[in-house]
């Protein structure tokens, strides 16, 4: 069994380290061991499962992984940290299996993986979380599951649905490739240094494969979001080269072109791109 870390020794290890958490990198460690024994449920991690984590920092999460059986590939910027984790593995789950890379998450490719992995545990830095997880997705097509910890006002924003304030361009890009829900708030008081925000887990799975042009939905979405309290036919002008050929192409997708980009669906925004595309001009 890993001996997981708690406050003492993610203090110990940062202290040997030196190593000062910083803003700039979302840098908030997990030092309590239930928290971690409750995500490692949640994300229903079974012993063999290929578990991709990022941005592993001290090794709190990655030893819960490892202590559920999984076999972790750590992905983490921090060079410090990177060739730290090892040691920590060793020391503490010595029977674990775990591949480190220091590298940044957002320019990950499949290739450098040791194997597909089927589920994706991190605790996110706040800044880029949302980009980190749509490129795993593109990137990853193996991931069928996702559990990862937020901002909560960034789960939010991740889990909303249509006609909300809050629905925009994460809730839809993520809609493309499944279904995402929140599942818990986490406390701040189980991080170092305590964070000036509260934190969320979000879990995510998979769809079926969508048929049409990713690349060409996700430029619906952006246009449409950009100027999110315009109709669509106004703020799909510039996307579609007109006001007059946007109204077309929308009423031709059977959504009216007088609705606002937050009350459409992610099945509406990829018929209006299969519109666009079956009608290159008016």
């Amino acid at each position: 069994m890993a001996q997981l870390l708690g406050p003492a020794e993610i203090r110990g290890l940062a202290a040997e380290l030196d190593v000062r958490p910083t803003k700039k990198l979302g840098q908030n460690f997990v030092h309590d061991p239930n928290t971690v024994r409750r995500i490692v449920e949640l994300s229903g991690v079974r012993p063999g499962d290929a578990v991709l984590e990022v941005g592993p920092g001290l090794g709190s999460l990655t030893l819960g992984l490892l202590d559920a059986g999984a076999r972790v590939s750590a992905v983490e910027i921090d060079p410090v940290l990177a060739a730290r984790l090892p040691a920590t593995v060793r020391e503490r789950a010595p029977e674990g299996v775990l591949t480190v890379l220091e590298r940044d998450a957002l320019k990950l490719r499949a290739g450098e993986l040791p194997e597909p992995p089927s589920t994706l545990v991190a605790n996110l830095p706040y800044n880029v979380a949302v980009p980190v997880v749509l490129h795993l997705l593109a990137e990853l097509p193996s991931l069928a599951r996702a559990l990862v910890m937020v901002q909560t006002e960034v789960a939010d924003r991740m889990a909303a649905a249509p006609g909300g304030r809050i629905y925009g361009v994460p809730s839809v890009k993520l809609a493309w490739y499944g279904k995402v829900r929140k599942v818990a708030a986490v406390p701040r008081a189980v991080f170092w240094p305590v964070p000036n925000v509260d934190s969320a887990l979000v879990e995510f799975e998979r769809g079926a494969e969508r048929a049409g042009d990713r690349e060409a939905v996700f430029a619906v979405i952006d246009a449409a979001f950009a100027q999110r309290r315009k109709t669509l036919r106004a703020a799909l002008a510039g996307w579609a080269g007109s006001a007059e050929r946007a109204g077309a192409v929308v009423r031709a997708a059977g959504v009216d072109p007088g609705t606002r980009g937050e009350q459409i669906t992610i099945n509406e925004f990829a018929k209006i791109a299969e519109s666009a595309r079956l009608r290159p001009s008016v």
